[in-house]
């Protein structure tokens, strides 16, 4: 008979692992996600990626969104249901202990843990030019990202990986995860995270995108862990839109165009400088950097601002 399944997520990375549950015919009897939310400029209502993900399929289970897990009648929806697992990812909402006591809870969690425990862990591995990555399956706790090891996935970090990449691989690892964790469940025995290695990182803000030409190094890794929101500006509001390493050592003036070539400019920082190929002024559209020096007549020595 096949496990009947409580999933609850709401982004990309949701969406993949509850695609490979339904391939893997389990039973999912209810997804929980986040409410839909104004989106952009326009403030256009959009629902979450896993539950339009859903809907343009047709599947017949039943979509929840609840503002918290401690609204009325929620846990009487989920005690009803009798899941034999629940499968958390990229949920966002904490689960309360009542729920935590309806079956075993599961959390993909996108970390090694205990590194990184909290809500930006892929952005973080980057802007700590990590090396390796992977997925944590973990039984969930009343504890952030605390609870005991019953899987793990390693892969390594091309240096040049940006974070939708990481997200895309990370997604896949930990799609498969799941799938073996729950066909060898009753067989594991799970392992306590050692807390004294642990690490944690919160969810990234509009301003955390702020960025100066001082470190180049630094600044790729800002650019690698932020490309997809909310991208790397300067203080002038522009966006550098689409960037590469140069180099990581030279001595240069901050911001000051070194080269301006057939399709792109180097730019100095304090320490090392970049490869500039696109930008985006304040409430204009995208363009090229050779576009934009052009029009804004800037020359070499002159300072992107």
């Amino acid at each position: 008979m096949s496990k009947k399944i409580i999933f609850m997520g709401t982004p990309d990375y949701a969406t993949i692992i509850l695609k490979e549950l339904i391939e893997n015919r389990f039973q999912i009897e209810a997804v929980f996600t986040q409410p839909d939310k104004k989106v952009g400029r326009n403030q256009v209502i959009t629902m979450p990626h896993i539950k339009q993900f859903i809907l343009d399929n047709n599947f017949e289970f039943p979509i929840y969104q609840p503002i918290t897990l401690r609204d009325d009648g929620v846990f009487e929806i989920l005690n009803s249901i009798k899941p034999d697992f629940i499968i958390v990812a990229a949920y966002g909402q904490i689960l309360p202990q009542n729920i935590l006591n309806i079956a075993p809870c599961i959390n993909l969690h996108a970390s090694l843990l205990p590194k990184y425990r909290g809500a930006s862990p892929i952005q973080q591995s980057i802007l700590n030019n990590d090396k390796f990555s992977g997925v944590t399956a973990m039984m969930m706790e009343s504890g952030l990202d605390t609870g005991d090891i019953i899987g793990l996935k390693y892969m390594e970090i091309d240096k040049h990986t940006t974070v939708d990449e990481l997200f895309n691989h990370l997604s896949e690892i930990a799609a498969s995860l799941t799938i073996e964790v729950l066909k060898v469940f009753s067989s594991i025995k799970p392992k306590k995270q050692n807390t004294n290695q642990a690490s944690h990182c919160r969810k990234i803000i509009k301003e955390d995108g702020l960025t100066l030409f001082d470190d180049a190094m630094r600044f790729y890794q800002q650019y690698k862990a932020y490309k997809s929101w909310p991208g790397v500006y300067l203080g002038s509001g522009l966006k550098i839109k689409e960037c590469s390493l140069n180099d990581s050592d030279t001595t240069n003036e901050s911001g000051q165009i070194l080269e301006i070539n057939k399709d792109h400019i180097i730019v100095g920082c304090k320490k090392g400088s970049l490869v500039v190929f696109e930008v985006q002024a304040p409430s204009k559209k995208s363009l090229s950097v050779l576009d934009y020096v052009r029009g804004a007549r800037l020359n070499v020595g002159n300072f992107l601002i």
